[in-house]
């Protein structure tokens, strides 16, 4: 906000009466003639150096505020360019099983995609949102890919994060992968994600408005009966390199239910995944 400064001078005049013609003049010292007008002359150059100097610091002070700021202004990326400046993909190829977790798609597929992820990571809301449902149409419901989800619950989300895994698994349980998907689905759509994203009530709320048989949903979950699970997710894809969430691993499908991935780390762009997936299907 600019603050504009003003300084007022005020001058006083002064009123003097003149002498009677009569009266006989006085004859005043040379000092005293001269002391009053060199005062007056001397203040009113000390006032106009007083107000020069601070014109020219809040000059100088306005036009270093306006560099900064349209230096910050040109320091600041676009929406656009922040996306551009994501890392790209890891191109080294990595050995990743399937193991026995829930599949989308056709598992016939000619390519699957492994995902490591953590439903209270908001970087994996975003590849969910932004990125998933392309995969999917473009993809997934046409043949030519399946998806294999993993659990990597990261510490600093727990232990919500690792309920909501375990969750998922329990609506497995009940309604095979297909259910388990929609559950996965709710999951994301609802937490507001970073390990806080959501009260345990609210998965009891997601399974029964999936038609889950609530008991057993219950006791499923309060029972932790699927934490071993998790943490064998987990071990694998430590063991795989991952660090972070989303990891996802592209690669060729094959009988050992192994596949050798090209890695890609974060909540990439979509064109990112099609590059990877067009160049595997060639």
């Amino acid at each position: 906000m600019q603050h504009e400064h003003s300084t007022r001078h005020h001058t006083d005049t002064e009123h003097h009466q003149e002498e009677p013609i009569e009266q006989k003049p006085v004859n005043k010292p040379i000092d005293s003639i001269y002391f009053l007008p060199a005062a007056i002359l001397l203040g009113a150059v000390l006032i106009s150096g007083s107000i020069f100097y601070s014109t020219k610091q809040f000059i100088t002070k306005r036009s270093a505020d306006i560099t900064q700021l349209s230096g910050n202004q040109q320091q600041a990326p676009s929406a656009k360019a922040a996306q551009a400046q994501t890392p790209p993909p890891d191109s080294g190829s990595v050995t990743v099983a399937t193991d026995d977790d829930p599949v989308l798609g056709d598992k016939n597929a000619p390519l699957t995609l492994i995902e490591f992820s953590d439903y209270e990571c908001p970087f994996c809301k975003r590849y969910f949102t932004d990125t998933f449902p392309e995969l999917k149409k473009n993809y997934i419901d046409t043949g030519k890919l399946k998806m294999v989800f993993r659990d990597y619950p990261l510490p600093f989300h727990d232990p919500l994060a690792t309920t909501e895994a375990m969750a998922a698994s329990c609506a497995r349980e009940q309604g095979g992968d297909t259910v388990y998907f929609k559950y996965h689905g709710e999951i994301f759509k609802r937490t507001k994600s970073n390990g806080q994203g959501m009260v345990k009530d609210e998965l009891y709320k997601i399974a029964a408005d999936l038609n889950l048989n609530a008991n057993n949903f219950k006791s499923c979950l309060d029972s932790e009966k699927y934490k071993d699970e998790v943490s064998k997710d987990i071990a694998a894809g430590s063991a795989a390199g991952v660090s972070g969430t989303p990891t996802l691993f592209i690669g060729k499908s094959n009988a050992s239910g192994n596949i050798e991935g090209t890695r890609i780390v974060g909540a990439q762009p979509y064109a990112v995944f099609k590059a990877a997936i067009d160049q595997l299907l060639k």
